[in-house]
């Protein structure tokens, strides 16, 4: 006798189709009811908020006004005689102007760079009053001068104005260079090392203005 079977699966069958369906209307909803996203935009940047410049920075931003004159000399210029072993051996004039609000007092220092066993420092000048002025030629060796300014040591151990006097026969800078500072300078004896030191950090604006000599 023919004997016709049933699907042996009935369930699988059923449930087959039912995960199908589940599957299939979540996968609708999810495309249909979410939108795609919107493509990344970039943070904002972080803009710093406003700080008041300190007096330092202030005086700083006025360093270009800072200036310095050697008589009545150009840059580069030969340095008279009068001021070098040549001749009298004076201190030439100096003037300057410009003066950052936030000074405390000016350096000057004379240099000769080209010195055959390096830098020689002709002439400092520390705790000169911050304020335009000058300093007439042939300045005594003095240790406080008549406008308050005092007189540090030279490379050759001596007080005030060295003359230049390069070797025979050869042409050396002489670098005049003036520095506005926010404080006075307290050592009693200044060499170009205490100086140097004094200046670290303190120096609101600087100059310079070089000069030559030939011998």
């Amino acid at each position: 006798m023919l004997i016709c079977r049933k699907n042996p699966f009935p369930i699988m069958n059923r449930c087959s189709i039912i995960l199908f369906c589940t599957l299939t209307v979540f996968m609708v909803i999810a495309c249909g009811c979410t939108s795609p996203s919107a493509p990344a935009q970039p943070a904002p940047a972080l803009v710093p908020a406003s700080v008041a410049p300190s007096p330092q920075a202030q005086a700083a931003s006025t360093a270009g006004s800072l200036t310095l004159n050697v008589g009545s000399l150009s840059p580069g210029s030969p340095l008279p005689d009068i001021y070098t072993c040549k001749g009298a051996s004076e201190s030439p004039g100096v003037s300057w102007d410009g003066i950052p609000t936030a000074t405390k007092s000016l350096v000057l220092i004379l240099d000769d760079p080209d010195a055959p066993a390096g830098t020689f420092t002709h002439w400092i000048l520390y705790n000169i009053p911050p304020l335009k002025g000058s300093l007439s030629p042939a300045q005594s060796n003095a240790k406080v001068l008549a406008n308050g300014a005092q007189q540090g040591d030279t490379s050759a151990g001596s007080r005030g104005y060295y003359p230049a006097c390069p070797p025979i026969g050869t042409t050396h800078r002489y670098v005049f260079r003036l520095y506005a500072v926010d404080m006075d300078i307290t050592q009693p004896t200044a060499d170009r090392d205490s100086i140097d030191w004094a200046l670290t950090g303190h120096t609101l604006a600087k100059t310079e203005m070089a000069t030559t000599v030939t011998r």
